[in-house]
């Protein structure tokens, strides 16, 4: 960068044409004004009536989804605001500090009269030439935005916004009005990219939703809808109680996992997160090698497939092959499966919903299960082929997954290019007056 350019706000990522130009650090007080979201109201007014933008809806997504509103209850004659195109709306608190200050824009003008939930604020700009809703939605997801709205972030268990604070923060925005068009359509063509690539992997997800129902008999059956060609002459498949197909150990109770025992490194502890994402990457937590041989009947071995026990029932997954010695935590089942079985072909048959439902209807607890009962999941029964068609059944899956994977990891990267746009399109306020 030139001596010229030192002191200038301008983006590390700039299109030709506007080279030369140079960016303004705005306060939002100057921008636009902030306007509250419904007023007043009781859980007997929601469910019908007139749309509202929900909390959810403003989380989730940069731009407002107008056919996914809730329904409210308002009145005639009732004082409430509502929402016009181009005002972005903001999340006003959250259970952490990165959570709050999210924001969704009104890209369209709302058919009929539309409100805004009461746990969110809307900032209304004086000019959409000004503030264009197009280049909103990427320049309030902005690194340089979240750093801001960082600092303000204030709480002990749940961390709030004040709108006074909020209105002082100063966003980056181009002297050119035709540079926002340019930002946001580029962003926008990458999203129109990862909304397409998206689709894919849900296609992949339903095309073995629907393999799962076809290659496992259904209830009361006893052969599968679909068989390879090979199996066609097979005969039944037979039932076998879960105790009969694998070894259980249920993770260690009564505090023999304390916190005060954790180390830096060492034994891994696999916790409930391990399956029900199945990355075994990272760890939180380690324990010194005596505690490991004291736990030893806990040990994870490569092939094992832990079960969620806890909250989160009946995920799944199979511990790694280059995998990290340790030992399961209190929320974890291990199943160690016998020979004679397929360990892909026995965790496939574990996620069936038919099966779903046995295990979920084992568990202690209310709205959320929380205890599992290892004796009764024991006398669960699962419909078993020979070994040969389980293999065979299991490589199938397991190509799927494959395929699933691969267009998940292709959407990452696109997420990731996405990310790097943000930080490269939009100069770094706090930088700049720092």
């Amino acid at each position: 960068m030139s001596k010229n350019n030192e002191n200038k706000l301008v983006p590390r990522l700039r299109f030709p044409e506007f080279r030369n130009e140079s960016w303004k650090d705005s306060e939002l007080s100057k921008l636009g004004k902030t306007i509250n979201g419904l007023n007043g109201k009781s859980s007997e007014d929601f469910g019908t009536g007139k749309p509202f933008v929900t909390y959810k809806q403003v989380f989730d997504s940069a731009k407002v989804d107008l056919s996914k509103c809730g329904r409210v209850v308002i009145k005639e004659n009732e004082n409430q605001n509502t929402l016009l195109k181009g005002d972005i709306l903001f999340t006003t608190s959250s259970e952490t500090p990165h959570e709050v200050g999210y924001a969704s824009v009104v890209l369209n003008e709302p058919n009929e009269p539309t409100y805004l939930n009461s746990f969110c604020f809307s900032f209304r700009p004086f000019s959409l030439k000004q503030l264009q809703p197009e280049f909103s939605q990427y320049l309030f997801h902005s690194p340089t935005y979240r750093k801001s709205i960082g600092v303000l972030a204030q709480g002990i268990t749940r961390f709030n916004i004040s709108k006074g604070a909020f209105l002082k923060i100063k966003v980056p925005l181009p002297k050119n009005p035709i540079e926002q068009q340019k930002i946001a359509a580029c962003l926008s063509s990458l999203d129109d990219v990862i909304t397409a690539e998206s689709k894919k992997l849900d296609v992949l997800k339903e095309h073995k939703k629907g393999l799962l129902q076809n290659l496992f008999p259904q209830e009361g059956e006893t052969v599968p809808k679909l068989r390879f060609k090979e199996f066609e002459n097979s005969g039944e498949w037979v039932e076998s109680r879960l105790d009969d197909i694998c070894k259980f150990i249920r993770g260690p109770f009564g505090g023999a996992l304390k916190k005060e025992i954790f180390v830096n490194d060492g034994y891994a502890v696999y916790e409930q997160s391990h399956a029900i994402y199945g990355d075994f990457t990272s760890f939180r937590y380690f324990i010194t090698e005596k505690k490991y041989n004291e736990l030893k009947r806990f040990a994870v071995q490569p092939y094992d497939i832990i079960m969620s026990c806890s909250g989160t029932m009946g995920k799944f997954a199979i511990v790694p092959e280059e995998s990290k010695k340790g030992v399961i935590n209190q929320a974890l089942l291990k199943l160690t499966v016998r020979n004679g079985y397929d360990t892909d072909f026995i965790k496939s048959s574990l996620e069936l919903p038919l099966n779903q439902n046995k295990l979920l209807s084992q568990a202690a607890g209310g709205a959320i299960k929380n205890v599992v009962e290892v004796a009764q999941i024991k006398e669960i029964k699962l419909s078993i082929p020979s070994i040969e068609e389980q293999k065979k059944i299991a490589s199938f899956l397991s190509s799927i997954d494959d395929l699933m994977n691969a267009q998940s990891q292709k959407i990452e990267t696109l997420k990731l290019h996405k990310k790097g746009l943000l930080q490269g399109l939009f100069p770094d306020v706090n930088e700049h007056n720092g």
